[in-house]
């Protein structure tokens, strides 16, 4: 139980949804340990437990980048804005959004690995079946049927072994499962400390202060749900006057809709502006709106005498959402 605390910490350090991937990881990783995964004993040994190791770590890690919402937000009609989008101050934005994207999607793999080493099953596998003389050697270390015990290493996850001892043979396996939960362990801490020194950088850079960045993060989960139900509730209300007019053979009732243009301005990445401050692109859209001769929009916005700057790391949830497809 002290590996799955250990590994759930990663998650609620970064916020709840971090701690649900990492558990429902975990849970998968022990339903294909002990219930998929079988050491074939023979000279498949390291690629069949490479697979099992790297492979789910690899699909979790594209199920992560397709289940970001920023991801779609920054790769949707890109083919057609490639102009700007090339350009050089276009490319580190976007690459630092790509950046905060991966420190997300990584959260899921990173736990299948630490969780497979602590446990040891796929590193006894991959270890036994390595064609490297040295580090059979290791194993095997001064016992008496040392030859053997090297010539039959691949057979000692299952039990197997003709020749070389029941003691040797545990002795092997217990040096490996050491290994394999140092190398666990030392991966958990280095995930540890890797967030904690790119949290203090964020922080140390911050524009705002504690108290408001607290309130922003309210204002976005509060936006994010309203959104949802306001465009559910709209497109309802539309779907309903369409189809009430195509069974009633009737002219249909105005219902305003954004254009294809409003929902572009609100569906772009948020950057953020000392001059001008907007919690989202949606807060900017609505303030940035004028009056017209047709309609009469706007208050008046919240100004500042700060510069324009680049987005600072610490509002890297801005754009997040729910996960979506």
């Amino acid at each position: 139980m002290e590996k799955f605390k250990t590994i759930l910490k990663i998650g609620e350090q970064a916020n709840l949804g971090f701690g649900l991937v990492a558990l429902l990881t975990i849970g998968g990783e022990h339903i294909f340990s002990t219930e998929v995964f079988k050491c074939p004993c023979n000279n498949w040994n390291f690629f069949y437990g490479m697979v099992f190791l790297l492979v789910p770590a690899m699909a979790l890690l594209v199920l992560g980048y397709i289940l970001n919402k920023k991801t779609w937000k920054l790769v949707t009609g890109i083919c057609l804005r490639g102009s700007r989008v090339c350009r050089r101050k276009s490319l580190a934005v976007c690459g630092m959004v790509l950046f905060q994207i991966s420190t997300t999607a990584l959260v899921a793999p990173f736990s299948w690995i630490a969780v497979a080493l602590l446990n040891g099953n796929y590193f006894e596998c991959i270890m036994t079946g390595i064609n490297v003389t040295a580090y059979r050697e290791h194993l095997c270390g001064q016992k008496v049927q040392q030859v053997q015990c090297q010539e039959e290493l691949y057979r000692f996850p299952c039990g197997g072994g003709d020749t070389a001892t029941w003691a040797d043979r545990e002795d092997v396996l217990f040096t490996l499962r050491a290994e394999s939960q140092i190398l666990g362990w030392l991966l958990i801490a280095s995930i540890m400390a890797t967030y904690l020194l790119l949290l203090c950088v964020a922080r140390c850079n911050s524009p705002i202060s504690y108290v408001q960045l607290q309130f922003w993060r309210s204002y976005t989960q509060e936006e994010n749900c309203l959104m949802e139900s306001y465009s559910t509730k709209h497109a309802k209300e539309l779907a309903e006057r369409n189809l009430k007019s195509f069974f009633q053979q009737e002219a249909p009732k105005p219902i305003v809709t954004p254009t294809n243009l409003d929902w572009q301005r609100i569906s772009s990445l948020y950057r953020f502006n000392r001059k001008d401050q907007y919690y989202s692109t949606l807060h900017q859209y609505v303030e940035s709106l004028q009056e017209t001769d047709s309609q009469m929009m706007r208050m008046a916005s919240i100004k500042s005498t700060d510069t324009g700057a680049d987005n600072p790391a610490v509002l890297g949830f801005v754009d997040d959402g729910r996960m979506v497809l």
